[in-house]
């Protein structure tokens, strides 16, 4: 009886193939270099309304590999990896416990724009702690982002103190909730992934920098584009089963490129004299703080992994300096260049490169 009810929850809402979509390579490149290398911090995706944001970001989660985490844990522990385990796990194997391990797959979460500060980060149970002396923790969506992919829909209607939140934890790895005297922590690394309409609202700049990667989005207005991005559409609605099997051979193609590119990336070089142009890009472009540079190299070093390459050259990073500058530059309201060209073009310079 179990086994049909977790049958039907897997295969209940089919999901748009990732290699159906047509066009937004921007995007889809920002969300791949991300899943390889988490610790690009993510990425922020602005665009018009209906460009396919909201279905490129929960298609991405169908191209990971199920990850092993320990049975029955609300935090979807590794049962190695002692910075993504619980505190418990953490004691069990120190006392030489034997711990059973399950595969399941990555966690993708949505956080609704309505959620309470103790919906996101977990809850403890004051009542049962002062009368039994039991420390009861309510997971929160972090406990259940972790390992995963947490994407916030239109984040910049989203309160800045939860941002604020969400930013801190993916970029520590971990939540902490105190009340009343009581601290529970738990692991919280995820791939946070936030879309939005500018015309609703910016996010601030402080919070903007906390995102590795900024994509921006535009209809595409190729007329025979649309054509087939309508056709893919309606295929899907029509019979997603076939259009998911019509796919199927790309998808593995691509997953396992994905997957070859996470254990490549490690070995991953970049020459020194490519490091420090990239910081005279930042430097040039007056880019505040560090942030800029170390987004940089990992993504170039992520690119370089995900086309099977030893070593990162100018290419590579003319392909991810844009994603991962043009939100850190300063506003100017007299600047009529848009910041992505700019940034474009002070690469040029830096890496003596005509216009690409």
């Amino acid at each position: 009886m179990n086994l049909s009810i977790k049958e039907n929850k897997e295969t209940v809402r089919p999901v748009f193939p990732f290699t159906a979509i047509v066009g937004q390579e921007e995007m889809k490149l920002a969300l791949l270099l991300n899943i390889i290398d988490p610790k690009i911090g993510g990425v922020m995706i602005m665009g018009d309304r209906g460009t396919g944001k909201s279905t490129t970001i929960r298609a991405i989660a169908d191209l990971l590999p199920k990850i092993e985490t320990v049975k029955d844990d609300l935090f979807n522990s590794h049962p190695s990896d002692v910075d993504l385990m619980s505190d418990e796990n953490k004691q069990a194997i120190q006392s030489g416990i034997n711990i059973d391990t399950t595969y399941i797959k990555v966690p993708m979460v949505d956080l609704p724009l309505g959620a309470t500060e103790d919906r996101v980060c977990g809850t403890i149970d004051i009542e049962k702690a002062l009368t039994e002396g039991i420390k009861t923790f309510e997971p929160g969506l972090l406990a259940k982002a972790n390992r995963g992919i947490l994407y916030v829909d239109e984040v910049n209607l989203l309160d800045d103190h939860l941002v604020d939140i969400l930013l801190d934890s993916a970029a520590s790895g971990w939540n902490t909730v105190e009340r009343e005297g009581i601290s529970v922590r738990h692991p919280a690394r995820f791939v946070l992934v936030g879309s939005g309409n500018p015309e609703e609202g910016e996010l601030r700049p402080q919070l903007l920098d906390r995102f590795g990667m900024h994509a921006e989005i535009r209809t595409v207005k190729n007329p025979e584009l649309r054509v087939q991005i309508v056709e893919q559409r309606t295929n899907f609605d029509q019979d997603p089963k076939k259009c998911i099997e019509s796919c199927s051979k790309d998808q593995s193609k691509l997953k396992q490129k994905v997957a070859d590119a996470q254990l490549l990336l490690s070995t991953i070089t970049i020459d020194y004299d490519l490091r420090v142009k990239i910081s005279q890009v930042c430097g040039e472009l007056d880019v505040d703080g560090l942030r800029g540079d170390i987004v940089t190299n990992r993504a170039a070093k992520a690119y370089a992994a995900f086309n099977g390459q030893q070593t990162v050259n100018s290419s590579d990073i003319s392909k991810v300096i844009t994603l991962c500058l043009r939100h850190r530059l300063r506003k100017d309201p007299l600047e009529t260049m848009d910041s992505g060209e700019k940034v474009q073009k002070v690469f040029n310079k830096i890496f003596d490169l005509g216009e690409i």
